[in-house]
């Protein structure tokens, strides 16, 4: 896919889908997905707040009639970038995975709100807490979980259109799903891929993610929508899936040596990977690793993970 110009936009797929992007991709700043046939819809996930969900809800319904009721919502995993304005699609079935819909309730917005406001409090995480979300608005965000949940793999139809919702997670987070339209030859990615971004395994295991890598490259899509960055084709699923792949080699090299996730994650040179977004995500990442390759230490807790990932950003 030639590069295109990443601007914050709905972006026309062509047969009745789109894409919403939102520049740069960073912390909180995702996208999201439209599929439309006739005067049926389905919605790929919600955003992070209600003014940037209602700016894309508006400029859907200016870009199509099928857009000004949505029928169906798809949140593709719990975080809430993906799903914090599924109160503004009223009416609308919401469906994720089983996994997903029991994870949203562990943050829920008033949760996030109030580390927001509390931030003071919590030292080098809560500077970086609201330096990476304290342009949201979270106060006031009532929690909408999903109507209908699955397990595995099901469909939909919008119109015509067969909708194929395909479980991949845990992953990045634990009911990771991908949404893919066949006859369009489009895959909607959720937070499976971050492009020029720095992906964060919040979940695992690696291998769960690196099988969900391919099997959107066995899709053969004309056009994947990433959870965050610019639109992108099977080469940008295969330098994720390759950054996956060294940092699990990386932080396994220096567990056998008997380093600490601490000290591998301050050891490990991103080379290749080290313009992308984010870089400091590498702290949750390694100490997942751990986690799966059998550490004994009890694991950091969520503020720990964003002191050290404030430190790594500096």
């Amino acid at each position: 896919m030639a590069p295109k110009a990443y601007l914050k936009t709905l972006e026309d797929l062509g047969g009745g889908l789109f894409a919403w992007l939102q520049p740069d991709g960073s912390w909180g700043y995702s996208n999201a997905g439209l599929v439309t046939d006739g005067d049926e819809s389905l919605l790929v996930d919600t955003l992070f707040d209600l003014p940037l969900t209602r700016e894309m809800l508006v400029a859907m319904a200016d870009a199509t009639p099928a857009a000004s009721k949505i029928d169906t919502l798809v949140n593709t995993h719990a975080n809430g970038d993906h799903c914090y304005g599924n109160q503004l699609v009223d009416g609308a079935r919401i469906i994720s995975s089983r996994a997903s819909a029991e994870e949203m309730e562990l943050v829920p917005p008033a949760l996030l709100a109030e580390l927001i406001r509390n931030a003071d409090q919590l030292g080098a995480a809560g500077t970086f807490l609201r330096k990476i979300f304290g342009a949201f608005e979270f106060e006031g965000i009532r929690s909408t979980p999903p109507t209908e949940t699955f397990e595995g793999q099901t469909s939909r139809q919008v119109g015509d259109k067969e909708v194929l919702l395909i479980e991949v997670g845990p992953a990045h987070t634990r009911g990771d799903v991908l949404v893919h339209v066949p006859k369009d030859e489009v895959v909607f990615t959720g937070d499976i891929l971050f492009i020029d971004g720095t992906p964060i395994l919040w979940e695992g295991p690696v291998g769960n993610w690196i099988d969900a890598c391919n099997r959107i490259i066995e899709m053969r899509p004309r056009v994947i929508v990433p959870g965050h960055g610019p639109l992108t084709d099977i080469e940008g699923v295969r330098r994720m899936r390759g950054y996956l792949e060294y940092i699990r080699d990386e932080a396994f090299r220096r567990y056998e040596a008997g380093m600490s996730a601490i000290e591998a994650t301050r050891d490990i040179a991103l080379d290749d990977y080290s313009s992308w977004l984010d870089s400091e995500r590498i702290a949750v990442n390694v100490h997942t690793l751990y986690r799966e390759f059998g550490d004994p230490s009890p694991p950091p807790n969520t503020i720990e993970l964003f002191s050290l990932m404030a430190e790594l950003a500096r």
